[in-house]
């Protein structure tokens, strides 16, 4: 079957042979962000068709898009300083290599600029940010390269989620793949998918036979997806059948939509033939109908006349453009059509409204963030700000709400008008006046008030060059009539007190003039007031004048404040006008947001879908799959701050118990129990494809041990350079390489960097010259990190795991490797140059012999910073917590934290973090959890007394026993004391007896804990060296302790 598809698709592959250079830009274009065709070809063609090369030649400068001044020219710090004539032929010397003049006046003509001949640091900096901002624009693309040729680092871990691969253009492919997987009743349904034999024999056409092949893929790999040993899986074989459904490379990219209505239509009608051979248009008992399609009536008016149809939908199409938040979108897409207001009575018309009536299990949304540009003849990407909720409650959208809804919709309607009647007459107050220039009136009545009460000049008691400024005469050019038509009729009575300067100069000016011309040196200078003030005001006028505007001002901001009081009443009454608890029975949660990162016509797709059973938001990016969080998915989704956002939501009815949280919360290895669950063929298959994996770890292995011989026998040479080794690579223990691969992706990002700053180091002495400058430059650095003293906040251990070496004087011998390896790393495949670099580190790696370094040390260094990092986290989530208020469960991680600690500060005081800070809010932490126990102990209410006991014996005193045996300080055995002294406080007390009985029972042990055995519950697993930033957030909670407001870290 699967040959004859092969032959029925020849004919279009054919047709699509001739479109590869326009796939090679696109690639071009999403890797390197350049979106300039002419570069992109100028690129290409010098790299005869190489990509690897093209993306060299693009992203290290000698290919420039139009635009980038700052990425022109790369001059060093002392570059800066010099001379910009200087710096304009470095730039040419550097950019220009006699090939192409049109560079060469780009980088000349940008240096040319003010702007950047200003100081040579101001360029260096705008450097960098540009680089920083285009390595994070650009996608890894680890796969364009090739991946790292030891197997066992591709070796699947702990049953984590596996990655699919991108065999070209396909992350569109993984990105809805990924989300229709997790889905638990999807993924069963494929999976238990089969047809009478009668069936299969039936089939008559093409379109079947292509579904049913494809069908048989989808179970092949779902059931790889499930039990591979692999991190990632092959999908080319289901993958292939779909791209043959598109009618150019271009579109399998770009109409991810299209593929994915595609991709339901060929599984429904796979489906089709197993539930209803009899009657194919039945559709009603077809699984993948019932989990994907609903249903929804359409009611309105229609050229004067009512009309009213049912439809059928999958994934729901909503417009961004003109909404903030998905329900604005839902509420835009069930009303159509103009408000009529008959005269007859007030109620409101709409053309057309859609009501659901039947919602799926799985309800999709699909954004649509596209639309074609009629003036420039190309589609365009919307990247409006969009937001989404984690639970939205379709009751507002449902057809047996229609009644409720529509009067809701009528009291916003009326409350909108309210509003806008308001902010008419708010806009009168604070836009005051009949010219075009308008200004608040308290603000216009304020200053008249001021200029009311300033001094007039008569009556000022300043000395005479504070009340008045002299003006030179010189520079008075009008006539002398002029200057007596602006005196006032009533300013001679009222100038006697202005002194004889004034009265001088008021008789020169009123001499006749012949003409324009200089006054004599002798005539003394004219003098203004140097504030605004009236000329004359009696008592009686100033109280009359303030007394008004003062009582006018009060009233109008009162005025004013009531008007804001009333838009904020309002406003807050139509955000709540759905929160009513009968609009909140049918709650769907966020399963899957599907993200296209991009423009309309390239881009890159993936998803973040939530993992039920682990509770955590994961990021599936082709191979790559790692634990997120909703504020990273929030950034990437929602859109407005880049060229990034989501194009497709997937939520899931939360009322359904197979689709529930919380029941699935409780199944951790269900993925598991559904590998053993597999058909017999399907889990053949999977056993196969693992045993060829382990084959292939064997043989790669057998590979690396032929080559130790030809090692050993270059050690009777008298000259070795660097690149030979004296003995066999001592592998390094398990625990060792996987702490350090795992510190090394926490710098990912320091490295990147480093060896983006060796670009010419690269360009001029080739990739070992480039390696030796990024380590250099970066061991260097990360001293001088170590060496400076950090503010209160901060802790640069947490940046850099060598800052931690360096700061402990580790040998020098473990932070050399450590850094060796950060350059190792395998998720530094960003470009030629990176990788290059990566595959250098990785050989000088295995030339370290046994001599040379000791594993074991080297291990317990990198177990060391892991556990610091473990105690920094506990530290972190108990400060957290206890702001919140959840002392019982800051406590636990607060006692981790302590105790862990306590094993680090033995080695020294710079192995662990302050244990004064733990001390405190581990003591805070009791105090308050024995303030409740006793408050509970008083009700003297059994199931509230029970629960105070259970406080004091599961956690406050197993936290005391441990707090004694250890070196206990003045503040803790203090803190023990008032606890101790509160519970025998009742022992003089009248209380009931069978709270006397419950305090005989515990008391000794609160009094002499010695005998105990300390039971503590585990604080939650943790992830001490996953790449999050602890930097920000440990900044971030001891900011907010020090302060007086609760911080959440995101």
């Amino acid at each position: 079957m699967t040959a004859e598809l092969q032959q029925d698709d020849a004919a279009a592959a054919a047709d699509r042979r001739g479109s590869g250079c326009q796939m090679l830009l696109n690639q071009l274009r999403e890797i390197t962000g350049v979106q300039d065709p002419s570069f992109l070809h100028e690129a290409l063609k010098a790299s005869n068709g190489d990509i690897t090369q093209a993306v060299s030649l693009l992203t290290e400068g000698r290919v420039r898009e139009p635009g980038q001044d700052t990425v022109a020219a790369e001059p060093s710090e002392a570059e800066g300083s010099a001379a910009s004539k200087e710096i304009i032929a470095k730039v040419i010397d550097l950019t220009c290599d006699n090939k192409d003049d049109l560079q060469a006046a780009i980088a000349l003509s940008l240096l040319e600029s003010p702007k950047i001949q200003a100081d040579g640091k101001d360029l260096n900096r705008i450097h960098e940010a540009t680089s920083a901002e285009t390595k994070r624009s650009k996608r890894k693309r680890c796969e364009a390269w090739g991946e790292n040729p030891n197997p066992n680092d591709w070796r699947r871990v702990d049953g984590w989620p596996v990655g699919l691969k991108n065999v070209g253009n396909t992350c569109w492919f993984s990105a809805v793949i990924q989300s229709l997987f997790q889905l638990s009743e999807f993924r069963r349904l494929v999976l238990s998918y089969s047809l009478p034999q009668d069936v299969l024999e039936s089939c008559p056409g093409h379109t079947e036979k292509r579904n049913l092949v494809f069908m048989q893929e989808l179970q092949y790999l779902f059931a790889l997806m499930m039990g591979s040993n692999r991190k990632s899986v092959d999908p080319s074989a289901a993958l292939n059948l779909l791209k043959g459904a598109f009618r150019s490379p271009e579109e399998q990219q770009q109409d991810v939509s299209e593929f994915t209505h595609k991709l339901l239509d060929w599984l429904e009608d796979a489906f089709q033939l197993a539930v209803s051979a009899d009657n194919p248009r039945n559709k009603s008992e077809n699984p993948m109908v019932q989990l994907f399609y609903g249903t929804f009536l359409t009611e309105g008016i229609r050229e004067g006349k009512p009309f009213c149809n049912t439809e059928t939908f999958g994934q729901y199409p909503l417009q961004v453009n003109g909404h903030s938040n998905l329900d604005e979108c839902l509420e835009g897409a069930m009303v159509e059509g103009d408000i009529e207001l008959p005269p007859p009575d007030d109620s409101v018309k709409y053309e057309q409204e859609r009501w659901f009536t039947k919602l799926p299990p799985v309800l999709t949304f699909e954004l649509s963030r596209f639309e074609f540009n009629q003036s420039l003849g190309q589609p365009e990407k919307i990247h409006n700000k969009l937001e989404f909720p984690q639970i939205i409650y379709m009751d507002r959208y449902m057809y047996r709400s229609k009644e409720l809804i529509r009067s809701k919709r009528e009291c916003i309607r009326k409350s909108k008008e309210e509003i806008k009647v308001l902010q008419q007459k708010l806009e009168r107050y604070v836009q005051y006046g009949s010219g075009p220039a308008r200004f608040p009136l308290p603000d216009m009545l304020k200053y008249v008030i001021e200029f009311a009460s300033t001094k007039p000049a008569s009556e000022s008691t300043a000395p005479r060059s504070h009340a008045r400024l002299p003006l030179p005469v010189s520079s008075v050019c009008c006539p002398g009539s002029d200057l007596t038509s602006t005196e006032s009729p009533s300013e001679e009575g009222s100038s006697q007190g202005a002194g004889s300067t004034c009265s001088s100069s008021e008789g020169s000016l009123h001499k006749p003039r012949t003409g324009v011309q200089s006054p004599a040196p002798s005539r003394a200078p004219v003098e203004v007031p140097a504030h605004p003030a009236p000329r004359t005001v009696t008592e009686e006028e100033m109280h009359f004048v303030r007394t008004c505007l003062q009582r006018w001002r009060s009233e109008i901001e009162q005025d004013i404040q009531d008007l804001k009081n009333c838009i904020a009443s309002t406003t807050q009454t139509i955000e709540q006008m759905y929160c009513d608890p009968l609009l909140c029975q049918v709650p769907y949660r966020l399963h899957a947001v599907l993200v296209h990162e991009g423009q309309a016509n390239a881009g890159h797709y993936w998803a973040y879908v939530y993992d039920q059973p682990r509770q955590v938001w994961l990021k599936y990016n082709d191979t790559s799959v790692t634990e997120s969080s909703w504020e990273e998915l929030e950034r990437d989704s929602y859109g407005g701050l880049r060229n990034v956002s989501a194009y497709c939501l997937m939520y899931t009815d939360d009322s359904l118990p197979r689709f529930s949280a919380e029941a699935a919360s409780g199944e951790p290895d269900q993925m598991s129990g559904e590998v053993e669950a597999l058909p017999a063929e399907l889990k053949h298959y999977v056993q196969e494809d693992n045993w060829k994996f382990e084959r292939e770890v064997e043989e790669w292995e057998g590979e690396q041990s032929c080559k130790v011989p030809q090692m050993d026998s270059s050690t009777s040479s008298a000259s070795q350079d660097f690149s030979s080794a004296p003995a066999p690579p001592a592998a390094p223990p398990p625990g060792a390489r996987c702490l350090s691969s795992e510190h090394a992706v926490i710098a990912k990002e320091q490295t990147a960097q480093a060896i983006a700053n060796t670009a010419r180091a690269y360009e001029r002495s080739g990739v070992e010259a480039a390696l030796r400058e990024a380590f250099h430059e970066e061991y260097s650095r990360l001293y001088q990190l170590a060496r400076e003293e950090p503010p209160s906040h901060s802790d640069p251990r947490l940046q850099h795991v060598l800052v931690y070496f360096f700061q402990n004087e580790a040998p020098k011998r473990v932070v050399e490797r450590t850094l060796l390896e950060q350059f190792a790393d395998r998720n530094l495949s960003y470009d030629e140059r990176s990788i290059s670099i990566m595959k250098v580190a990785q050989a000088k790696l295995k030339e370290i012999g046994p001599d040379d370094m000791n594993m074991d040390e080297y291990k317990k260094w990198h177990e060391d910073y892991s556990l610091f990092r473990k105690v920094s986290v506990y530290l972190l989530t108990g400060l957290e917590l206890y702001q919140k208020g959840k002392y019982q469960e800051a406590l636990s991680y607060l006692v981790y934290a302590y105790q862990s600690n306590t094993t680090l500060l033995i080695k020294g005081p710079l192995r662990g973090v302050k244990e004064s800070v733990i001390a405190l809010y581990r003591r805070k932490c009791l105090l308050e959890l024995n303030a409740r126990a006793a408050s509970l102990f008083e009700t003297n209410d059994d199931p509230s007394v029970t629960e105070g006991i259970n406080v004091m014996n599961e956690l406050i005193i197993p936290c005391i026993h441990l707090i004694i045996n250890d070196d206990i300080s003045k503040d803790d055995l203090a803190a023990i004391e008032v606890m101790r002294n509160h519970w025998c406080s009742y022992l003089g007390q009248d209380i009931a007896e069978n709270l006397q009985l419950c305090l005989g029972e515990f008391l000794p042990r609160l009094l002499d804990p010695s005998a105990e055995i300390i039971v503590l519950k585990e604080p939650p697993t943790i992830r001490p060296n996953s790449p999050y930033d602890l930097c920000s957030r440990f900044a971030a909670v001891m900011e907010s302790i020090q302060g007086v407001s609760t911080v959440t870290v995101k």
